[in-house]
């Protein structure tokens, strides 16, 4: 992958029919799981404008600002009484097709599925309305194997999903290289192997992949089984910063109760300032919001790892998402789409004024 590249001109979209998986969530499963969680208020807190608030995330570290925020109750604080139901999704498609159908209100979300669930629906659906988080994805390699990026060649290397976020970041790097590689099917001069970030690492205890291109923690589980971080896909960005993690919103739900998206952006906003200022007690409490949902916390050596490299922050870094669009254009996964509107950063701008920090940029993708 090069650098991020000059804004294109604003572009008519059309979405590969042929691919009905294409651009899913950042690789994490392919399913939603139903676990709706419905969050205690004090019986004299006031209300704002609608008594409850869908709010949907991955449990995942990378949604880690959804998973502290609820956890510490630093979201529901904002609140004040409106009372936050959170339900939890493994694939973009199905918290998509939840915003769509009204059942989600706001959601932290992968880029791809972003842009895919914009297009579609003619960029009348979803805004995304602040960032969440960068980085945390790595290309791992079994290390007798692959000792040099040249190594890769003649390789077989797992993405998460075909035309998903990491999937196209791989393409992209195989494709500057200079190899070639048949998108759809996986075949050319590396092998791409799409599987499910929740059998990657026995897919490499087995040695049916000699590698992976994914995000955290899958990346820490297999160097926890003994394979190397040969790239970091942070060392592939200006300012080693790409978006990983967006905050959407249904567009009905923002014009009809403003006050709610604010309260819930000003609590994502302390959320990451507290998260950045506190790592350890933030790395604890999204690991415990883990356990809680799956039951399982992460060990250390694969806890402490993914959650350095994983930068929290409220800039959605809107030319990285533009750029990756492109990227997926390039690999013949998506055809020109129009992200004209995608973003509507007052709201988010707003808060950051407020709390004395600097307002951030929509790359000329804005409502107009």
């Amino acid at each position: 992958m090069s650098a991020a590249r000059p804004l294109t001109t604003l572009r008519t979209f059309a979405v590969v029919a042929a691919l009905p998986l294409l651009l899913t969530a950042c690789g994490y499963g392919s399913e939603s799981t139903d676990s709706d969680k419905q969050t205690e208020v004090a019986a004299d807190a006031k209300k704002l404008s609608v008594d409850e608030v869908k709010i949907g995330y991955f449990p995942n570290l990378t949604h880690a600002t959804a998973l502290v925020g609820i956890q510490e109750g630093l979201l529901q604080k904002e609140l004040g009484g409106t009372t936050i139901k959170a339900s939890t999704f493994n694939a973009g498609p199905s918290e998509i097709e939840a915003l769509n159908s009204e059942s989600l209100d706001i959601g932290w979300i992968g880029p791809s599925p972003a842009i895919n669930g914009y297009t579609k629906a003619a960029g009348k659906n979803l805004r995304i309305i602040s960032g969440s988080a960068s980085g945390g994805v790595k290309l791992v390699v079994n290390p007798e194997k692959i000792k040099s990026l040249k190594d890769v060649k003649g390789k077989k290397i797992a993405t998460p999903q075909l035309g998903n976020t990491q999937d196209v970041a791989f393409l992209n790097w195989v494709s500057d290289q200079g190899w070639k590689v048949d998108a759809e099917s996986g075949k050319g001069d590396v092998s791409v192997v799409r599987t499910d970030n929740k059998i990657t690492p026995d897919a490499y205890k087995s040695g049916s992949i000699d590698g992976a291109w994914v995000p955290e923690p899958t990346a820490s589980k297999l160097v926890a089984e003994g394979a190397k971080v040969l790239l970091d896909e942070g060392d592939l960005w200006p300012d080693k910063k790409f978006v990983i993690t967006n905050i959407i919103v249904r567009q009905d739900f923002l014009k009809e109760h403003p006050d709610v998206v604010e309260a819930v952006l000003r609590g994502s906003v302390k959320t990451n300032e507290w998260i950045n200022a506190n790592p350890d007690k933030a790395k604890a409490s999204a690991n415990k919001a883990l356990e809680e949902l799956s039951g399982k916390a992460l060990p250390a050596e694969v806890l402490d790892p993914a959650w350095k490299s994983i930068a929290f922050l409220d800039d959605p870094l809107a030319a990285t998402l533009d750029t990756e669009a492109e990227h997926a254009v390039k690999a013949g996964l998506l055809e020109e789409p129009d992200l004209e509107g995608i973003y509507d950063l007052t709201t988010l701008n707003k808060v950051l004024k407020a709390e004395g920090k600097d307002e951030v940029d929509d790359a000329g993708l804005g409502v107009k």
